[in-house]
């Protein structure tokens, strides 16, 4: 007689699934654990000693190292022995390398870092607070939640009715990278030949060119002050741009092109910069596998954070000052607390490298683009993603929030298109196609006039306004 307790075939399937996931998760969990020595060479050893093979086919040395982690998580805790014979005191170095690390390790910063800090945390809390109490006040009074409502039900609109209305050619070599001022009436963009150019929004007519620097390098970010073209920023002598360079250094210069200081540190080359929302500190991404927190004023590094085994490309400051985003090339994005330096959140789902990060102004939600043609947008009170966009079909050179509401979200590809989504539904609401080259840059207007700027490999900078400009923009 069969046993009337026997779950049926699909049931069992499902279960068997259920745990496989189950052992997977727990697997990643001691993968993270394991902490194997960086050197290519004692990788290659303690894989022959473990009678692996010491190389995969088309296998990097990053990827070795990750093979190796799993081995070891694999094999279990305490059942890795390792004896590798290795000269002098390296071998009991060694043998704590390959251990399972249990401890927090901490390493002891400066007192400018601690300054720094605290006055990050007085301005966070305030910001957060002011955030938190104008969403307060949209959900209990109803007149200022239609409002709301109605601004977004706006701009949605607005963005259906996106057309290119100014197309100028911009560098004599691919542009990698444009901002809107904070007023929205100027964009910055850099590129390959080295040139850092101020032009005019939305006419789009060239109003500077900052002087390269002798060896020319690849610029590969630039970023604006919050306070830029308002007030004593307006003057000589304040900054008000940033840019990132090939060379490892970044440049800030005056609202008039004029250099005023260089930041020097980073071993290899830059990403993605961007100024903390005080305006008093500087993030700088580069492909050391380190992001650096800089005092903008002084010029002096007071952060050199590690947390990446590749390259970090994009680094981004969350709307209230308080988290910081950083966005590897080894898959995973990484969610900083500024006042504490420590990692609050993985952003683990990407399957190849991560190239773009942003905040949106609602403080909640953090929007990611990777080389695998995909954007995920994170959920940071769930600590998980939210949804995951199809947005391209090339790799992500860009993602950034509309900054009134976050309304939608900016994306551009290497496919050469730019893309508009919801942020409500993230529904595609607008494909701006135009550009006969990878769109390297792209960015939003914070005047609340639905400007947007794209740059190209095909060295053009192009403006997109809705088909009826409002006048604003007439």
């Amino acid at each position: 007689m069969a046993d009337v307790f026997a779950l049926p075939e699909t049931s069992a399937k499902e279960r068997d699934a259920h745990a496989a996931k189950l052992k997977e998760f727990e697997l990643r969990r001691k993968i993270r654990q394991v902490v194997v020595p960086t050197d290519d060479g004692k990788v290659r050893q303690l894989l022959r000693q473990l009678g692996e093979p010491v190389t995969m086919f088309g296998e990097r040395e990053m990827e070795r190292r990750e093979r190796l982690k799993r081995l070891i998580a694999q094999r279990g805790e305490g059942e890795v022995e390792l004896e590798l014979q290795l000269p002098g005191g390296e071998q009991q170095l060694l043998e704590e390398e390959v251990a399972v690390q249990k401890e927090l390790f901490y390493t002891e910063g400066s007192e400018a870092l601690r300054s720094a800090r605290r006055t990050l945390a007085a301005y966070s809390l305030l910001a957060a607070k002011g955030r938190l109490r104008g969403a307060k006040r949209r959900r209990e009074e109803a007149e200022m939640g239609r409002a709301y409502a109605a601004c977004g039900s706006s701009a949605t609109s607005a963005v259906r009715q996106l057309v290119q209305q100014c197309s100028e050619l911009g560098d004599t070599r691919p542009i990698s990278h444009c901002a809107f001022s904070p007023d929205g009436t100027q964009l910055a963009a850099c590129g390959w030949g080295g040139t850092l150019s101020l032009w005019s929004a939305p006419s789009v007519t060239k109003l500077w060119s900052a002087p390269a620097p002798k060896e020319a390098p690849r610029l590969t970010g630039v970023a604006w002050h919050p306070a830029a073209t308002h007030g004593s920023h307006s003057s000589e002598g304040a900054v008000n741009l940033a840019s990132a360079a090939s060379d490892g250094v970044a440049r800030l210069y005056t609202g008039k092109g004029e250099l005023l200081r260089s930041l020097e540190g980073h071993t290899e080359r830059l990403g993605r910069l961007a100024f903390h929302p005080m305006g008093q500190h500087l993030a700088t991404a580069s492909f050391d596998g380190t992001w650096r927190l800089w005092d903008a004023e002084a010029g002096s590094c007071l952060l050199e954070q590690e947390g990446h085994s590749r390259a970090v490309y994009a680094v981004a400051f969350h709307p209230d000052g308080s988290l910081v985003g950083s966005a590897g090339m080894d898959a995973y994005g990484r969610i900083w607390d500024c006042r504490t330096g420590r990692s609050v959140l993985l952003l683990e789902g990407h399957v190849k490298p991560l190239l773009a990060l942003d905040f949106s102004p609602n403080g909640y939600h953090v929007a990611t683009g990777s080389e695998d043609h995909s954007a995920k947008v994170w959920d940071l009170r769930r600590k998980g993603c939210l949804y995951t966009l199809p947005a391209h079909t090339s790799l992500l050179s860009c993602v950034r929030y509309e900054r009134a509401g976050g309304w939608y979200l900016l994306t551009a590809g290497y496919d050469c298109v730019a893309k508009v989504w919801s942020g409500r539904d993230f529904s595609l609401l607008k494909s701006l196609a135009g550009h006969e080259g990878k769109v390297m840059g792209a960015d939003v207007s914070p005047a609340g006039n639905h400007l947007i700027a794209t740059v190209s490999y095909d060295r053009t900078i192009k403006m997109w306004a809705p088909e009826e400009l409002p006048p604003l923009l007439a």
